[in-house]
């Protein structure tokens, strides 16, 4: 048996043998506290029941689990040993009858990585807390079963826990002589099956409305988080956004919440965003805000709670067949969190949100060399990890976005309605959602399918401009280019704006065409005879999914007058342009940078803003010529300082610089600033230092050896939580110490005592761009040692260890060549593991052509 992946044939085999009538399944968690004696893991006890059919009675087969040790097997009745038919990972299963029932007794493993069966000790008051991660397979740590999405059942969970505690699962519960028992679920996919279990700080709410049969819908609300937040918990605000995402999703899906109750825990070193398991909807906790954030924060939430209940229809009640259609549930909940949040919300501007930083993360990913369709090829497990991506999310959500422009609204919503009625609680395929879409809209979805979904890459849409004798257009063209790699042309529903400066001196539009732009080159007569533009924005209004290009005379006139653009979402795509094109090499970062200390104070939107010091702090660390990068550093440093001191006191974008130069800081005076405003003897007029903010000043100190382990030690004290915890770590693992990051690299790489959260901590303040020449003996280390890794450390781990100690800040070709040995030498390494290098690979060489474009533009 192949050890702890799973192929998609023998997910396609056993689905064809095998259907599941039921689970029941008895936890007992009580091991979760006290002292943990012996040298293995803690465990917990897990009694599973799972009833199902078998299609060729005689038939052999496997169910999943992996556990430390299974106390007892039988099958029909019949005992199994153990030690015969259970490898680890599988349960041999064989001479299937046509009605079965399994039973497994094991001992399973608490978690300290976020899969599974995570067992956090809050060090604030030593209370336990107990969640579930599972996606993509690893309700298998928790208890035995099919682990595949297609062999959905309904499932009893029963759940003995520590006295005083409170247990959630997907149903409802009731509790009596300690054991908490659940309310059998629908038929639901193993991977958002859910325990929450522990001390947590629980507060409800109610959903009504009243369905159009004139029955009355009641769902019971939940928001739970650990104690030590409780002060923090803005349940209020929460529960909100769920009723307002509940009101929206009714009003257009015409398919009742079908889950019963709707909690949401809020947990503690939790890897992902959220996870839609039904009726028990899990977020990481850090969307609980202890200190003053911006408005993009709350907007950031707000768009998760909406993303997480789109999946209750897209992904649970309607699941993917395999993890090739990942793209079914997930691109569909990307769109339906931006859809629903400018719809039903105060964040009325999403769309720009959605255009700024999603599209962002789908650019890039779209390419990697990893690049993919967006129906991608999912051989195995390990393949549908690192499925979760720009493509899958934020590539898919644009598409999908221009596939509304491309049907309509009506048409797209009544083919989602169709949809959630006839595969309500089974699964689908690419062809069972086109099917309805096409009836809906009347339109050929398999040629619109074939270039959007089943191709890789992004194309290029660039306006060419030819003005007349009397200076008005005469033509307008847009040329479409798509990389050699990935050569497919892709029909675009675009919108073509034209802007020009008014005598005010905002650059303003003052004319639009809507048209498809098929093939190479497509003219837009509609907007011939208009007067002459200063700029031409070819993707106005964000309709499609491209890499938006300028002519000489746009790209000139945003130099100038970027600022000058009164439109926020027109602003917003040629920030967006304007990045691409520094990641491509067509514009220096310098040229970046400087356009972001000219024109990023007076951006309104926060969430733009926040994305443009983002998008800064990677033009200096990365593309810039490393002869420059200090002192372009320094003048970033310097501006960012200077506009801290000209926000409005006491703003969101006052405290978003703040952070900004922190982040920044390059001389001793800045040092000192941020040293002042932490033992209060200075002062920025309307700037509350909160605790959040005290760590964000501390960690560029830690960095550049001016605050040290004493003081981190102090900090902690004054902050003794599980968040502090987490922040000192990454700051002492800043320090610039040659024994430090030994420290740090023997933690991660060499142990596996820490955490999943403190892992991530210590390897972001590992690598730090300011300690360059400290961090080069690990290049060699690091492709020593990644194997290894990926073979003895769980998958999360595996990942945040292969991507976060790549030697990116060892921008020469010395290391793109080592990368290329390592490469070459190890072809027989897992796909996922060389993937991932892969993809780093490209960023190191994307970084080093940005450094050629840069240096070259210094001698201007």
């Amino acid at each position: 048996m192949p050890g702890e992946n799973l192929t998609r044939e023998e997910a396609r085999e056993r689905a064809a043998l095998l259907s599941v009538d039921g689970y029941e399944v008895s936890l007992d968690l009580r091991s979760a506290v006290g002292e943990h004696s012996g040298g293995g893991p803690r465990t917990f006890r897990s009694v599973t029941t799972v009833r199902f059919r078998c299609a060729e009675p005689g038939a052999s087969s496997f169910a999943d689990l992996i556990a430390p040790s299974v106390t007892a097997l039988s099958l029909n009745g019949r005992d199994l040993d153990p030690g015969r038919v259970f490898d680890g990972s599988r349960i041999l299963l064989e001479d299937l009858a046509a009605d079965n029932e399994l039973v497994v007794d094991a001992q399973c493993a608490y978690s300290r990585t976020g899969e599974g069966m995570h067992r956090f000790v809050d060090p604030e008051d030593g209370e336990v807390y107990l969640y579930t991660q599972y996606e993509p397979a690893d309700s298998r740590r928790v208890f035995a079963n099919f682990e595949q999405p297609d062999l959905k059942a309904p499932y009893r969970f029963e759940v003995r826990a520590p006295e005083g505690w409170t247990v959630w699962s997907n149903g409802a519960g009731e509790s009596a002589d300690g054991v908490w028992r659940f309310a059998e679920t629908k038929p639901i996919s193993t991977y958002i099956t859910c325990v929450v279990a522990g001390p947590y700080h629980y507060v409800t709410d109610s959903y009504e409305r009243v369905l159009e049969d004139g029955t009355r819908l009641e769902i019971p609300l939940g928001a739970m988080c650990r104690k030590g937040l409780a002060p923090h918990f803005d349940a209020d605000d929460v529960f909100l956004v769920t009723k307002q995402g509940l009101d929206f999703f009714h009003d257009h899906f015409d398919y009742p919440y079908p889950f019963g109750k709707y909690d949401q825990a809020f947990v503690p070193e939790y890897n992902l965003g959220a996870m839609e398991n039904p009726g028990m909807v899990t977020f990481r906790e850090e969307f609980i805000f202890r200190g003053k954030v911006t408005r993009a924060s709350y907007e950031g939430r707000a768009n998760v709670i909406l993303h997480e209940m789109a999946h209750m229809w897209f992904g649970d009640l309607v699941t993917m067949e395999w993890w090739d259609d990942l793209w079914l549930k997930e691109s569909f909940a990307d769109f339906m969190g931006a859809f629903s949040l400018v719809g039903a919300t105060r964040f009325t501007d999403g769309w720009i949100t959605f255009a700024n930083r999603r599209k962002a993360w789908a650019y890039r990913a779209d390419q990697l060399p990893s690049t993919h369709p967006i129906t991608a090829d999912i051989r195995d497990l390990q393949d549908a990890k690192l499925n979760f991506d720009g493509i899958t999310y934020a590539k898919g959500a644009s598409v999908l976005k221009q596939l509304v422009a491309y049907v309509g609204q009506d048409a797209f919503l009544e083919g989602a309605r169709r949809y959630f009625k006839r595969h309500a609680y089974g699964n689908t395929r690419l062809g069972d959602l086109l099917s309805v879409l096409e009836e809906t809209s009347g339109r050929d979805m398999a040629a619109w399918s074939r270039a959007w979904l089943q191709t890789a890459g992004v194309n290029s849409l660039t306006p060419q401009v030819l003005l007349g004798a009397d200076g008005r257009i005469d033509e307008l063209t847009v040329l479409q280019e798509a990389a050699e790699s990935h050569p497919e042309l892709r029909p675009h529903r675009v919108a073509v704006g034209l802007y020009r400066r008014t005598d005010s001196g905002t650059l303003e539009r003052y004319a639009q065409a809507e048209t498809d732009v098929d093939g190479a080159r497509t003219v837009v007569a509609e907007l011939a005879g208009a007067d002459a533009p200063e700029l031409v924005l070819v993707n106005d209004d964000d309709l499609t999914y491209c890499k938006t290009r300028f002519d000489d005379t746009s790209l000139a006139a945003l130099r100038e007058h970027l600022g000058a653009l009164t439109d926020p979402l027109a602003r917003a795509l040629c920030w967006s342009a304007l990045w691409n094109m520094t990641r491509d090499a067509l514009l220096p970062a310098r040229d970046f940078v400087d356009l972001v200390l000219r024109f990023a104070g007076r951006e309104s939107d926060i969430g733009v803003l926040q994305m443009l010091h983002a998008w800064a702090e990677s033009a200096l660390a990365h593309y810039a010529a490393p002869a420059g990068r200090a002192e372009l550093g320094v003048r970033l440093a310097r501006g960012a300082r200077r506009e801290l001191h000209d926000a409005e006191p006491g703003s969101e974008h006052q405290l978003a610089w703040a952070r900004f130069f922190a982040r920044t800081a390059a001389e001793p005076a800045d040092f000192d600033l941020l040293t002042g405003l932490l033992d209060g003897t200075s002062a920025v007029e309307g700037l509350a230092v909160d605790q959040e903010l005290r760590w964000a000043f501390l960690e560029p100190l830690a960095a550049h050896g001016v605050a040290d382990e004493k003081v981190l030690d102090a900090e902690l004290a004054r902050d003794d939580t599980a968040s502090g915890k987490r922040h000192q770590v990454r700051c002492l693992a800043a320090r610039p110490s040659a024994a430090v990051k030994a420290q740090c690299w023997a933690q991660v790489v060499e142990s596996d005592a820490l955490s999943n959260a403190l892992v991530e901590a210590t390897i972001s303040g590992f690598a730090q761009s300011s300690q360059r020449e400290l961090l080069a003996p690990y290049t060699e280390k690091y492709f020593a040692a990644i194997e290894r890794v990926w073979t003895g450390r769980s998958i999360q781990i595996g990942m945040d260890v292969v991507r976060g100690l790549f030697p990116a800040h060892q921008d020469s070709q010395e290391t793109l060549d080592a990368t290329d040995a390592w490469l070459t030498s190890h072809e027989d390494a897992a796909p996922a593991l060389r993937r991932l290098v892969l993809e780093s690979r490209d960023d190191l060489a994307r970084a080093l052509r940005g450094q050629a474009c840069d240096g070259a533009a210094a001698g201007r």
